[in-house]
């Protein structure tokens, strides 16, 4: 029986799947709880109060990202009935995702022309190298429909930045942001859409104008 035991426990064990809020039942039971409590306070955001469900995936979420709940509640809205980050949250992540120091955005080109632009560089700590993001540009905005969103036309420089952050994000460190995108995103596309389909339409009545 003895020599049974002794090779089990040295024979290879199976991997078990990592226990989560949604695996372990205690878990789940005490995030529930602490949901319902905060959804009865008034310091969060007003979007949460009294939605105990949306105050559970908040809190999960923060869980997983090793943030207080505020943070996320704060930072995170329901976009076109996506979740979705606020525009300044993703330098946030960046700052304490534990990989990167001496974060900044470095503006480039002539300030009110297409050839403004904006990228994010940081030291990674790991070895000291110095990491720079992707360039993004006003001509690029304008190329991609992006500018279709009004904010591009009120607010170049800071949409210039929060979107440098995305893509530095995405790159780099990719696990801070949860596969979750920026609430400017979701804006400019549904915009760049909207713009494509009164274009279409203004083009097509103005061929039928012609023809009659």
């Amino acid at each position: 029986m003895e020599n049974e035991i002794q090779e089990l426990v040295a024979s290879p064990q199976p991997e078990l799947a990592p226990v989560t809020v949604w695996t372990d039942k205690k878990q789940f039971d005490q995030l529930l709880r602490a949901a319902n409590m905060l959804s009865q306070t008034s310091i969060i955001p007003a979007t949460y109060q009294g939605k105990p469900q949306d105050c559970f995936v908040a809190l999960e979420m923060a869980t997983r990202m090793g943030v207080s709940p505020l943070v996320v509640m704060q930072n995170m809205y329901v976009v076109k009935g996506k979740p979705a980050w606020a525009g300044q949250a993703c330098t946030m992540f960046i700052n304490s995702c534990g990989k990167f120091t001496h974060v900044k955005h470095v503006y480039t080109g002539e300030k009110g022309t297409d050839s403004r632009g904006c990228y994010v560089t940081a030291t990674r700590i790991s070895d000291g190298i110095q990491v720079n993001g992707v360039e993004v540009t006003l001509a690029m905005a304008k190329a991609e429909g992006w500018t279709a969103n009004t904010k591009w036309r009120t607010m170049p420089e800071l949409m210039l930045a929060y979107r440098a952050s995305a893509f530095f994000a995405r790159v780099h460190c990719p696990e801070a942001l949860m596969g979750v995108q920026l609430a400017d995103e979701i804006y400019d596309a549904d915009a760049n859409r909207s713009a494509t389909r009164t274009s279409t339409l203004t083009a097509a009545l103005k061929e039928e104008n012609t023809n009659a």
